[in-house]
């Protein structure tokens, strides 16, 4: 364990101050804090480093009570050799974490924090490790697949540093995941029978380099094409819809402090369950857990530098340039990243900075293309040095949202969409259902524009979920602008998401409405199915189409029907004459219950090790009551921590919250909520050693 001011024993990641779901402080968190721990150093060991994944936003480290560095940004990682000031035994390494508005991005707007739009808790929110190497090891390994698409010239170009005196070779191995030798030697050639990675099929290998002396190092890559063109993205030779979301990784209770489980989960709702193709990392590099699950689950990645509007004097600019280095430099042999934001987002042109960051990610990684998003004003590729242009476009008029035209000469990507449309406060669960509807009305609208014209390489809606906030519409702190909420729980904006998959792997039925409250007089319907059969009280009131009229560019349009609330519903799903799928719903409110489902059945008991819970009040078929009102009591017995409140409202939240679980030693672990009208819930997981 780490100690925190001192006396504070806790586990990394962390964050400083205590925190809610939402009614966040910034002046809670903004000075500065200590991590203290010590270390066993052998009488052996040759050199150490302190590695730091993330500090927010600046951090000194020392060693036996000497400064062995700092560093500005919060991030992006960083290293301090500290061998001189290590002794054989026990060693103790402190950070100092600055977590003031300090003139680092994205931050230093004289405003303060209200500047940027997203808040920041400060803390040592990844993981912090010492490190033990011999006196030559490969400090980094760039390994860049090249002619993908030609068998016959299919290779891997390796460029390795090594740190420490050596004249040997370097020798090289490609793995597949299995452990099985494809390739080795001092190049990797002839590599004929890799096969490719892409969103449906996201192969990976590993690259092993090694020197004579045993040191070795391994990176993970995936064999793909990826190309911006003026008529779309194109992956391994083939067009595909760029179909996604923005996220930040701003949780409730713990900031930006999650761990590899819980990060990596959200790729896996982006993927699997809202089915986009591309995420873009709002505002800043994200955690590598959340990376490797896009390596993995196929999800293509727009990364971009830390930043929001402000540009700072020269020295902040020094730092956006160092940012660029750094995060190419630790996610470039990914497969999933395909194209880096160089610039601030939504920043006015600095055409000298820009042009000092396109040469960098140039020269870093030649062959991914770069962009970075433009809003209003910056409507122009006047001064424009980037490879695609991506605009944040919030157009509308009447009808809903209007997409601006691509502009011509130049690959042209939505980096953003929608958002605010519907305000002021965006989409709560507790808003009036027809503002909740409108949200996958919009979402839809933007997909299928864009989806109808081959100018656009496809759009990344705004957003994945609600996030933590002061800047601008907020409610107690929360803008509540995600297709889920902070709990990642999906609203009724994420519908249209979910429907976008092929109906032989998932047939699939979301209603953009609840069936607990007066109804609009049209009625949406995501679905991927053929043609629903609509029944109210066992009695058929509709059979409906997909809206292929105004949303046919859409791989599955909405379909929309006119209903008036009564006791049940009943949509039935046809593929051709085949029905695949059936939803019940209930607006019988005395048959109500509570429902309690964890994401993992087991973690580690290893102090930061986190699963999610989720709550919903429901009908009897497990639909979502947003209605639903009462105090909910979670109860938890067994050897973790609950990680949230142990009392929650619901009509705080539409019915519905989560929490998360860390386990601190092997056992069973039991939850159980308690609500005076809709009864009792239980849970059991188990905590491994």
């Amino acid at each position: 364990m780490w100690m925190f001011e001192g006396s504070i024993p806790v586990s990394l990641p962390h964050t400083t101050v205590p925190l809610s779901w939402r009614d966040w402080d910034a002046s809670t968190w903004e000075r500065r804090w200590s991590y203290r721990r010590e270390f066993e150093a052998p009488a052996d060991v040759r050199r150490v480093f302190v590695d730091v994944d993330g500090a927010l936003h600046a951090a000194s480290v020392s060693v036996n009570g000497v400064v062995a560095g700092a560093q500005r940004g919060g991030y992006l990682p960083f290293s301090h050799e500290v061998t001189e000031l290590v002794r054989p035994g026990t060693n103790l390494v402190e950070i100092e974490v600055d977590s003031r508005w300090l003139p680092v991005p994205p931050n230093g707007h004289p405003d303060g924090s209200g500047a940027v739009d997203y808040f920041q808790p400060g803390g040592l929110t990844r993981s912090v490790s010492v490190r033990f190497e011999p006196a030559t090891f490969i400090a980094d390994v760039y390994a860049r697949p090249v002619d993908v698409l030609d068998p016959a010239a299919r290779r891997v170009e390796v460029t390795c540093v090594v740190d420490g005196p050596y004249d040997g070779v370097v020798m090289l191995e490609l793995r597949a995941r299995d452990g099985r030798v494809i390739a080795s030697g001092t190049s990797l050639t002839g590599l004929s029978d890799v096969e490719l990675w892409s969103p449906d099929s996201p192969v990976l290998y590993d690259v092993v380099a090694r020197l004579e002396t045993g040191a070795e190092r391994t990176v993970r890559i995936g064999f793909r094409e990826a190309r911006f063109e003026l008529d779309g993205f194109y992956l391994n030779g083939s067009r595909l819809e760029l179909f996604g979301l923005n996220r930040h990784q701003i949780f409730p209770w713990t900031g930006m402090a999650m761990p590899d489980r819980v990060q990596r989960r959200d790729a896996q709702i982006l993927r699997e369950e809202f089915n986009c193709t591309m995420v873009r990392c709002a505002h800043y590099p994200q955690s590598p857990a959340f990376l490797d699950a896009c390596d993995e689950f196929g999800l293509l990645v727009f990364e971009e530098i830390p930043g929001w509007q402000y540009v700072g004097d020269a020295a902040w600019q020094d730092l956006v340039v160092d940012d660029v280095k750094r995060m190419i430099r630790r996610d470039r042999n990914r497969p999933s990243v395909v194209i880096w934001g160089v610039r601030v987002n939504e920043s006015a042109n600095q055409p000298e900075l820009y042009r000092r960051t396109q040469e960098v990610a140039k020269r870093l990684d030649p062959d991914r293309a770069t962009s970075g998003a433009m809003l209003a004003s910056e409507y122009s590729t006047v001064d424009f040095d980037q490879d695609v242009f991506s605009y944040n476009d919030y157009a509308n008029d009447s009808a809903g949202a209007r997409l601006l035209p691509p502009l011509p000469d130049i690959p042209y990507l939505v980096t953003e969409a929608i958002g605010a449309l519907t305000g002021p406060h965006f989409y709560r669960r507790t808003d009036p259902q027809e503002i909740q509807a409108r949200q996958a009305f919009l979402h839809a609208q933007v997909h299928a524009q864009a989806a109808a014209d081959d100018g656009y390489l496809g759009v990344l809606a705004w957003q994945a979920f609600d996030y933590d906030s002061c800047n601008g519409y907020v409610d107690h702190s929360l803008k509540c602008n995600g297709v889920a909420d902070t709990f990642r729980i999906p609203k009724l904006g994420a519908a249209i998401y979910q429907a976008q998959i092929d109906p032989v792997r998932r047939p699939v039925i979301a209603p953009a409405f609840h069936w607990d409250a007066p109804l609009d007089d049209e009625l949406m319907i995501c679905s991927n199915c053929d043609r629903l059969e609509v029944f109210v009280n066992d009695v058929r009131v509709a059979t409906v189409h997909p809206d292929t009229a105004r949303f046919g560019a859409l791989p599955y349009p909405p379909s929309f029907v006119h209903l008036s609330l009564d006791e049940d519903l009943r949509i039935e799903g046809f593929l051709g004459d085949r029905r695949v799928i059936t939803r019940y719903f209930s607006s019988d409110r005395t048959k109500d219950r509570l429902d309690l489902v964890a994401d993992d059945n087991e973690i580690v008991a290893d102090g930061t090790d986190m699963t999610r819970v989720v709550l919903r009040a429901t009908d009897l078929h497990g639909n979502i009551r947003p209605s639903a009102t009462g105090q909910v009591t979670f109860q938890l017995d067994g050897p973790a921590q609950l990680v949230g409140d142990a009392t929650f409202s619901l009509e705080s939240n539409g019915g519905a919250t989560a929490l998360w679980l860390r386990a601190t030693h092997p056992g069973p672990i039991h939850l159980t909520a308690h609500h005076p009208t809709l009864g009792t819930a239980t849970i059991t997981l188990t905590a491994t050693p």
